[in-house]
């Protein structure tokens, strides 16, 4: 294919995707004010500090919602353009991981929600005093859970990633033990880049997870790597 062949699937493929994620949107902004009732328990009461935020976090929350309906349809459309590239094989194999690629992102976004993001709260709130109390505008809390989520979603996606890369020999067991150290690394940076808070107690909340997801990756990755073929070696006449 030629760049702008190129550049038109890629226009087919985002067109799909946007429109599946607004029809997902649509569907979720039915449902909005449960989803916001959940969204909100980690945190209790709100207030909202302008006449149009209430109604634009709604909006935010469908969003969201909107994210995770069409995520099937996302990961396929990426999986379409990419595949071009690839040997039939490589599409096959490739196309099995969509499966897992969905489950972790959900997986991800669960235990950010349900774990993380409360002992962060928890954490995050202990510091108000009686003269220092904390008013969290719906804005704020709801930008905050959406980076997070987001966030931890995007880095349980580190199995698949390593795992393609291991099936198609890019990685071997042994460099990803050798690149612990970098790997660590780049978790830690990563961590307080993506972490919405700021705060220490956070980023160590996301980039322990994340760590161990890696160990779990080079273990993984040792049973789909391909094996070595053994030489024969040369008959005696």
């Amino acid at each position: 294919m030629t760049i702008v062949e190129h550049l038109e699937e890629l226009r087919k493929r985002l067109l799909y995707s946007l429109a599946a994620f607004g029809v997902a949107t649509s569907a979720g902004y039915l449902f909005v004010e449960r989803i916001l009732a959940v969204v909100l328990r980690p945190v209790g009461q709100v207030v909202f500090l302008a006449p149009t935020e209430a109604f634009f976090v709604r909006l935010k929350v469908a969003a969201l919602a909107g994210v995770f309906l069409s995520l099937p349809v996302t990961l396929y459309q990426l999986w379409r353009f990419v595949s071009v590239g690839l040997t039939p094989t490589e599409r096959r194999y490739s196309l099995s991981l969509i499966p897992a690629a969905l489950a972790l992102f959900v997986s991800g976004a669960a235990f950010a929600f349900l774990v993380i993001l409360p002992i962060g709260v928890r954490f995050l709130l202990s510091y108000q005093t009686p003269n220092l109390v904390p008013m969290i505008s719906v804005q704020a809390y709801t930008s905050f859970v959406t980076a997070f989520i987001l966030a931890f979603g995007l880095l349980f996606q580190l199995p698949v990633v390593i795992l393609f890369l291991a099936r198609l020999g890019v990685v071997t067991p042994a460099s990803l033990t050798a690149g612990r150290k970098y790997a660590l690394l780049a978790i830690v940076t990563a961590s307080a880049v993506l972490t919405p808070g700021g705060d220490v107690v956070s980023q160590m909340l996301m980039a322990v997870p994340t760590y161990i997801l890696y160990e779990v990756s080079i273990w993984v990755a040792r049973l789909v790597s391909p094996r070595p073929v053994a030489q024969e070696s040369p008959e005696t006449n």
